[in-house]
């Protein structure tokens, strides 16, 4: 949940880049010169190894394994039942979770005992937990945002159900802890904070986010990243940028994170996101692709529950309904269910585990209706173990993910009425390792015939357009006398545009043709109402509309 806007000044001249690039520079000198002997004021990595902890700008284990997060946030303190959204990341990939939590400045206070539980529920499914406190999000800009100081406080009253649990749990201070007002007050009360968690004991990796809410674009936590670091007695701090549409370019994120690999200062990237806003749209491929190739981590924002829901993972936090976002940080290039290695502290996930499981067995496909069939395979073996399945639809000379399992069955929803699909699946070890494919089965879905005697029309505009891509809304419309429910939209675009982003429901696309299935505030469409589905897409020089659409197979109206 996004709680707070995204600036995006982005007006920074060459000129600009370069004197930023040179006071960081200088800086590190002026460091070397004066103080020495800063770096041997540090106690050596197995000294201080309690457990997660940094050494030569690299996260590690206790027992000296390097670890590379790749999870997602997710929004406990807004919504503290979904507690099976933590298993539900794991069965997708995820070796990391970073929990919303409130200090009680700005929200209801996260108690001791519910944190217990949360860093219980994160080893229970073997994820390594990032706590953050969220009261913090737009200091100095946002006037209801609290202070680093009184995270700090609330930190301290948990040290009792923090201490002991340095193998699984990261302390990120405050989330967010500036605005775009003054950001270079930013590094005094972060090093404040972070002496008063050590002068309280705390021996925890502890995570410190960036200002201008988060993304650093005027380069104070760039610039003052090892005076910050410096000020940790135990050496054991990561630092987190948060990338949004600031991050628009292959080369300003390359040469952000560069410039902390370069410094042997530690560094993820604690929350980002892919779809487009009203300030950008953010490189997520770059960010995920740099993120591998350097070893460093990253957190997607977020799972399920964003007053947006162009954010969500997951929708309504069914797991089974990955949003286009989703698909993305999961299955896609460099993404978590290709990249994610499980903490060795868990008893699994050995780095040295390069065998991959023996391929699934040939699906069979059951329960065909008109939009889903569920199908089931036997099981893969490993020297190991199987953690999951991935099941992915295959066409058009390529494959496209259509649903993950934990066991040796899985349903894939959202398809279109009478028409012929090809499913395969891969089985993933703990390591991180993937199968070879399955043998294929084809499938061909049911006639459909909707919601007898409904009729409907479909208006489609497009909302505004920029090189490459394009927002479009679509109003679907019950134009009969009996509500419509669980409904799938179908149509198709003529010139290879495609879907990356959608509200209101979850699009499936192989080639120009895509089926819609509703959100759950769509669902149903009442005799006479109407429902609106809006989603940016990638576009090439043409844009032309669909001209056809189906309800539940059935041809509707275009007006």
């Amino acid at each position: 949940m996004r709680t707070a806007p995204r600036p995006s000044p982005k007006s920074r001249s060459p000129l600009s880049r370069l004197l930023t690039a040179l006071a960081t520079l200088i800086g590190l000198v002026v460091v070397g010169v004066l103080c020495p002997a800063a770096a041997l004021a540090q106690p050596s990595a197995a000294a201080r190894a309690t457990g997660l902890h940094i050494s030569d700008g690299r996260l590690l284990e206790g027992n000296g394994n390097d670890f590379v997060m790749r999870g997602v946030n997710h929004a406990h303190t807004w919504y503290p039942g979904e507690t099976q959204s933590l298993a539900d990341v794991k069965a997708l990939g995820a070796n990391t979770v970073r929990v919303v939590l409130s200090d009680g400045h700005r929200w209801s206070e996260n108690s001791p005992a519910d944190v217990a539980a949360v860093v219980g529920q994160c080893k229970a499914n073997r994820l390594i937990c990032v706590l953050e406190v969220h009261d913090t999000t737009g200091y100095g800009e946002d006037a209801a945002a609290g202070t680093l100081d009184h995270a700090a406080d609330y930190w301290i009253g948990l040290k009792d159900v923090l201490a002991g649990e340095e193998d699984y749990v990261v302390v990120n201070i405050g989330n967010e802890p500036w605005g775009n007002t003054d950001p270079a007050g930013w590094t005094e009360p972060t090093i404040a904070a972070v002496e008063k968690l050590r002068a309280a004991g705390f021996q925890h990796t502890i995570m410190v986010d960036a200002p201008n809410w988060g993304q650093d674009w005027q380069g104070v936590m760039r610039a003052n990243a090892q005076s910050v670091y410096d000020a940790d007695p135990t050496g054991n701090l990561i630092f987190s940028i948060h990338m949004y549409s600031v991050f628009d370019t292959a080369q300003e994120i390359t040469d952000y994170l560069n410039a902390f690999v370069d410094a042997g200062l530690p560094l993820l990237i604690g929350e980002f996101g892919g779809p487009a806003d009203q300030w950008g749209d953010p490189d997520e491929d770059t960010m995920m692709a740099a993120a591998e190739q350097l070893g460093l981590g990253y957190l997607a924002w977020s799972w399920s529950g964003n007053t947006d829901p162009v954010l969500d993972l997951a929708l309504d936090f069914d797991p089974s309904r990955l949003s286009s976002w989703g698909e993305r940080v999961f299955h896609g290039a460099d993404g978590i269910a290709r990249t994610s290695k499980e903490a060795t502290v868990f008893g699994g996930g050995d780095p040295d585990d390069t065998r991959a499981p023996t391929a699934p067995g040939t699906p069979a496909a059951t329960a065909v209706t008109a939009t889903s069939v569920t199908l089931g395979w036997s099981a893969a073996t490993d020297d190991v173990g199987v953690v999951g399945y991935d099941v992915v639809r295959v066409g058009d000379g390529g494959e496209a993910a259509a649903a993950t399992s934990t066991t040796n069955t899985a349903t894939v929803t959202g398809l279109t009425a009478d028409t012929a699909y090809t499913f395969a699946v891969y089985a993933r070890d703990a390591a991180g390792n993937r199968s070879p494919r399955s043998a294929t089965v084809d499938v061909t879905t049911g006639a459909g015939g909707g919601t007898p005697g409904a009729t409907c029309s479909v208006g489609y505009r497009v909302v505004g357009e920029w090189p490459g891509g394009f927002q479009g809304e679509i109003t679907v419309r019950n134009t009969g006398t009996a509500p419509l429910s669980g409904w799938t939209l179908a149509f198709a675009f003529a010139d290879g545009q495609r879907i990356t982003n959608m509200w209101g429901g979850t699009p499936v696309q192989s080639g120009g043709a895509v089926s819609v299935t509703p959100a759950s505030y769509t669902a149903t469409v009442p005799a006479g109402g109407t429902v609106t589905l809006g989603f940016t897409a990638g576009r090439g020089t043409a844009n032309t509309a669909p001209t056809a659409f189906t309800l539940d197979g059935a041809a509707c109206a275009t007006p």
